[in-house]
């Protein structure tokens, strides 16, 4: 009577591995295929029965604890992910410059010695051909305008990847790299739906206005960037909390450019013109009294522009002033 028992049970566990190979897998008990793994990942249960089919199963977390983001980085044992910011994408090592060991304690003189000469050879060898220091020195330039502007990571990776296809498609000789960096992250902004005006872009920049606006055309032709036209009321709320205006302004302000932009007002007209115009009509309608030199100063723009955006609008909302 026992061969057989034997025997089923060696079929059972043939059945079982075959299962597990083919990534089907059932409960012993019911034979039901509703497996549930809980929330830790250290059990596997049956979701009918509720039989536990393994358990203390291996945890591939850390074997720490942390409660906030520095106790995290701290206690990690790997670096920093890649990142296009960077011209090696921040694969390379870096020699801290605190002249102290890892216990804290200070260096002595023929340590410190030591360690400047290793931190002026690794700066060197980071980068082994011009083209690469070429590449170093424009992601720097990147990073110290996106700072400037207070645009997000994602932008500043999203600029340094559009300069790197610039740099395969050999669209950089002639031009200088400050003024490709630039049109970049102009246009990185515009894809990630963070605009800033070209501006304040230049505001930021070591080159002009102009060279910003023809490098970032010629860029965007050849590298096929669709952009579609910047939406007026993405510009509304940090031109109200730079005015410090409430909510309610915010509200009517886009109203108004809803209802105008429905009627083609905007074609043809400049987006944060439009927006500060909208805002300071709002302001009146709100009893928020901010004058024209005042928006304007936040918009960049002119009061001619204001009043002039001002009059179309407050006409095409049916409003007398």
């Amino acid at each position: 009577m026992k061969r057989p028992t034997r025997q089923k049970q060696r079929d059972e566990q043939t059945t079982n591995n075959e299962a597990a190979q083919e990534g089907v897998r059932a409960c012993p008990e019911c034979e039901s295929t509703a497996l549930v793994r809980s929330s830790d990942g250290s059990e596997v249960s049956c979701e009918d029965c509720g039989l536990v089919l393994e358990e203390e199963g291996i945890d591939r977390g850390p074997e720490w604890r942390a409660f906030n983001q520095s106790e995290r980085d701290s206690k990690s044992r790997v670096g920093a992910p890649t990142t296009q910011t960077m011209h090696d994408k921040g694969l390379t090592t870096t020699i801290d410059w605190k002249n102290k060991d890892a216990y804290g304690r200070s260096l002595s003189s023929e340590k410190r010695t030591q360690m400047s000469r290793l931190r002026k050879w690794q700066e060197r060898i980071r980068t082994k051909d011009a083209g690469e220091r070429n590449l170093q020195f424009a992601l720097s330039e990147t990073d110290r305008m996106a700072s400037a502007l207070g645009v997000p990571r994602s932008v500043r990776e999203v600029a340094s990847v559009l300069y790197r296809r610039a740099l395969d498609e050999d669209l950089i000789r002639g031009r200088s790299i400050e003024g490709v960096a630039t049109s970049t992250l102009y246009a990185a902004c515009r894809m990630e739906g963070i605009p800033r005006s070209l501006d304040e872009v230049a505001a930021v920049s070591r080159v002009d206005r102009m060279e910003i606006g023809r490098t970032y055309r010629y860029i965007s032709q050849e590298l096929s960037l669709e952009m579609e036209p910047v939406d007026p009321k993405k510009y509304v709320p940090r031109f109200c909390s730079e005015l410090d205006l409430p909510e309610e302004v915010q509200l009517k302000a886009n109203e108004i450019i809803t209802t105008t932009a429905e009627q083609g007002m905007l074609s043809g007209k400049s987006p944060t013109g439009y927006a500060a115009a909208a805002i300071y009509a709002s302001a009146l309608l709100c009893n928020e009294k901010k004058t024209q030199r005042e928006v304007a100063d936040v918009a960049q723009v002119t009061e001619v522009t204001i009043r002039n955006r001002y009059q179309e609008q407050i006409s095409a909302m049916g409003i007398h002033d």
